[in-house]
């Protein structure tokens, strides 16, 4: 019994040890989960890009930077959008992007 209460004692030492160093190597930027991507984001009704701006307005502290292309003889617009986010905050800005109506939106991964 007192082997087992040494043996889970050090066990939830060194579970909450980790916990804290991994947080504060986050908190800090030694450990970085976050990923470089480029949102690809193809407009096909203009009348949504209001909705568009609202939703990258949400995620604006994670923009890198946007540009824009209108393509006129297509009717469409063009998008890219780099970002520099956790690849989970990524997957759903772009999921989001993706249902509004008369927008694509495909995000592409850079290795770093």
């Amino acid at each position: 019994t007192w082997i087992r209460f040494c043996y889970l004692a050090e066990f939830f030492y060194w579970e909450n040890a980790t916990s804290v160093a991994l947080q504060f190597g986050k908190e800090e930027g030694i450990m970085d989960d976050n990923r470089v991507a480029i949102v690809a984001i193809v407009i096909e009704d203009r009348d949504k890009a209001s909705k568009l701006n609202d939703l990258l307005s949400e995620y604006g502290e994670h923009i890198i930077g946007r540009m824009g292309l209108p393509y006129e003889k297509k009717d469409i617009s063009l998008i890219s959008v780099a970002v520099d986010a956790p690849q989970d905050v990524i997957n759903t800005m772009s999921g989001k992007i993706g249902n509004i109506p008369g927008i694509t939106a495909k995000a592409v991964y850079s290795k770093v």
